[in-house]
């Protein structure tokens, strides 16, 4: 699936640089040092406005837009566009006090109290009018004010609640889905356990109840909640495009570690396309929590904003500048990190660097979150890389615009990550989205750019199509056209098990026994820390199946218990598919197989982006501590000099060739 849009922020010059800007922490007089650094720093556009509901609208009925006319009128003056939120992820708490059924209720059925953001329940029409109506009156004065550049709906949405309300919602939304209690009864599967429904009242969330939950329903409770956020976010989009149809509309979704709450794909009927971009948040996740580094981090989170993009590029909205205080506190970024981070996001196709953000605050839950300007000033290493990050983005302007060159896919479906999470999971260890990131981050270091993308999408682009984790699949047609077609399919244990209801196929592997040639007699886990070695060498973790070769050949096998076929290859038209029953511990050797030998050396990135006219640049990020050279030739456009493949790029530099 595609949308293109290649000039997805059009009224700024080049790259968009800067971060969220919230002045209304600050006396004026901080303010005009704040635009005299952020000239400095090349900053062009920022957020305002994402969390100040309480000072546009103070009181019931009360509207107050002194202070953000002030704001965006400073802008303006300096030259800086705004990327205008609407606030309404934090109500104040004169709204939560005047409609308490706003407050959020949790799975244990508590009411939360006020005191934090993101405080709403989704379901409660007070707080939908009252974000329509924000949305709107913001519109409305805005559309025309020289400093706006986009609109910022809410922020980062991820907020469920499982109210009486939710509970209304939740019957409707079911209803509409399945059109009886019938046809819901027969999805879920609710004779077992005597679960038959005989009204639609005695339907509830997900609430905690005495034993394991329905798994059907814990799923369509997962589709419903996002479906929810949708309606509020194309609720203040349309308020906002009423008014101000000529800019762009965005919110910021997040790709940091395993988020999945939100099926974004289903968003991006939203989300992309003319006046419509995808922005995203990614947060490292520190690498003493995590097998994966840094380097390769940045590039799944770049990689799946693009996917989500469907290719077109995309806007880093949100990152750290250096550390934050979540996770029980975070490593420091070292010398050049957030430059060579920011750089990488760019090659793989973000339309520039933003952060959260520009000053650091004295006060509140983020004051120790890192800032383009930190508590320790403008004399800081911090800033000194922020002023040279903002002189890089300035010579890539010529970039603006072209995409990603993207050799591989790694599918990525939400539903089903979803689905491999609910109640009565043979196994705690099969989640996706950690196989995911290990399957990404193999492919990284070979060198290979990868798009995550949905399954139902046309593959047909790709050389290569991985599926570490496909755990619901309803039918194989898609994977099967593109591998008849003349692609390399490669699926992971586990996969294709249960259709759209989360009801286990008959005959395993399920959806996709015929695609594949293989039979699954039975699934044996592994507990943690076992191993389950082949006949070739290599060893597989966490899971294995008894597997037997219907039509496909059988290339390992496990040498002990269950001593069957490990892994397969069927010729199938013009492609192939491959199947594994076990995890590798080492992916290495198959993408040996499969013929993808790393080309560069280890530790060095390199990404194509290309205009529609044929230009071509090429990024290159040196993540060692040695020289490195490579097969390029050009002229590089962050230090103006000619590139020969006997150029060498210095430890931890980066190059954009211009080829």
């Amino acid at each position: 699936m595609a949308h293109p849009n290649n000039d997805i922020v059009p009224t700024v010059d080049g790259l968009a640089y800067g971060g969220d800007y919230n002045p209304e922490q600050w006396p004026r007089e901080v303010w005009d040092e704040d635009v005299r650094l952020m000239r400095e720093a090349g900053v062009n556009i920022v957020s305002v406005n994402i969390f100040a509901w309480a000072g546009v609208n103070p009181g019931p009925g009360e509207w107050d837009f002194t202070r953000l006319d002030a704001i965006m009128d400073l802008l303006a003056n300096a030259g800086i566009k705004a990327d205008l939120a609407t606030s309404t992820a934090s109500p104040p708490p004169w709204f939560s006090e005047r409609h308490p059924e706003t407050l959020p209720v949790n799975a244990e059925g508590v009411r939360l109290n006020s005191g934090a953001r993101a405080e709403y329940c989704p379901h409660a029409p007070a707080f939908q009018e009252a974000v329509t109506e924000m949305a709107s009156r913001l519109a409305a004065r805005y559309a025309g004010h020289p400093a706006l550049a986009m609109w910022h709906v809410g922020n980062e949405y991820y907020r469920s609640c499982f109210c009486d309300l939710a509970a209304d919602a939740f019957r409707a939304w079911l209803q509409d889905r399945h059109g009886s209690l019938a046809g819901l009864n027969d999805a879920w599967g609710t004779v077992f356990w005597s679960q038959t429904y005989s009204a639609w009242s005695q339907v509830l969330p997900p609430r905690i109840c005495a034993e394991t939950p329905n798994p059907g329903l814990v799923l369509d409770w997962q589709r419903f909640s996002s479906d929810a956020l949708l309606s509020l976010f194309r609720a203040e989009a349309g308020a906002i495009a009423a008014h101000s149809a000529d800019k762009p509309i965005t919110t910021n979704l997040m790709v940091t570690g395993d988020f999945s709450g939100i099926d974004y794909h289903r968003w991006s009927e939203y989300t992309t396309g003319p006046n419509r971009l995808v922005a995203t948040d990614h947060y490292l996740i520190p690498e003493h929590d995590s097998d994966i580094a840094w380097p390769a981090q940045v590039a799944f989170g770049a990689d799946a904003s693009r996917g989500l993009a469907g290719g077109s590029p995309w806007l880093l909205m949100e990152q750290a500048a250096n550390s934050s205080a979540w996770r029980r506190g975070y490593f420091a970024k070292k010398p050049g990190d957030q430059i060579r981070h920011s750089l990488s996001y760019v090659a793989r196709g973000s339309e520039g660097a933003m952060y959260f953000q520009w000053r650091a605050s004295r006060y509140g839950a983020e004051r120790y979150h890192s800032a383009m300007l930190p508590h320790g000033g403008a004399d800081s290493r911090v800033f000194r890389e922020v002023k040279q990050l903002g002189a890089h983005l300035k010579r890539l302007a010529e970039i603006k615009g072209s995409t990603v060159v993207s050799r591989a896919a790694v599918l990525l479906d939400f539903e089903s990550s979803w689905a491999a999470k609910t109640p009565g999971q043979p196994s705690a260890d099969m989640a996706t989205y950690p196989e995911l990131r290990r399957w990404h981050a193999a492919l990284w270091r070979r060198g290979v750019t990868t798009d995550l993308v949905n399954p139902a999408w046309d593959l047909s682009g790709y050389e290569y199509v991985f599926a570490p984790h496909l755990y619901l699949l309803d039918s194989d047609a898609n994977l099967r056209a593109y591998v008849e077609g003349g692609g390399t399919l490669v699926i992971g244990p586990y996969s294709g098990v249960v259709d759209r209801n989360d009801r286990v196929h008959p005959g395993l592997p399920g959806a996709i026994r015929d695609l594949t040639g293989v039979r699954v007699e039975e699934f044996m886990p592994l507990p943690e820390g076992a191993v389950a070695v082949l006949d070739d060498g290599t060893e597989g973790r966490t899971w294995t199946e008894a597997a037997h070769a219907l039509d496909a050949e059988v290339l390992a096998s496990f040498t002990e218990f269950p001593s069957t076929g490990a892994l397969f290859r069927r010729r199938l038209g013009a492609g192939e598919v491959w199947y594994l029953a076990t995890r590798p511990v080492d992916l290495g050797p198959l993408l040996d197989r499969l013929g993808l030998t790393a080309d560069v050396p280890e530790g060095i990135e390199l990404v194509r982006r290309r205009h529609e006219d044929g230009r071509t640049y090429l990024f290159a990020v040196n993540h060692t501590d040695a020289p490195q050279r490579f097969d390029a030739s050009g002229h590089d456009l962050l230090t103006g000099r000619p590139w020969t493949p006997a150029t060498a790029l210095a430890p931890g530099e980066a190059a954009v060739i211009r080829e």
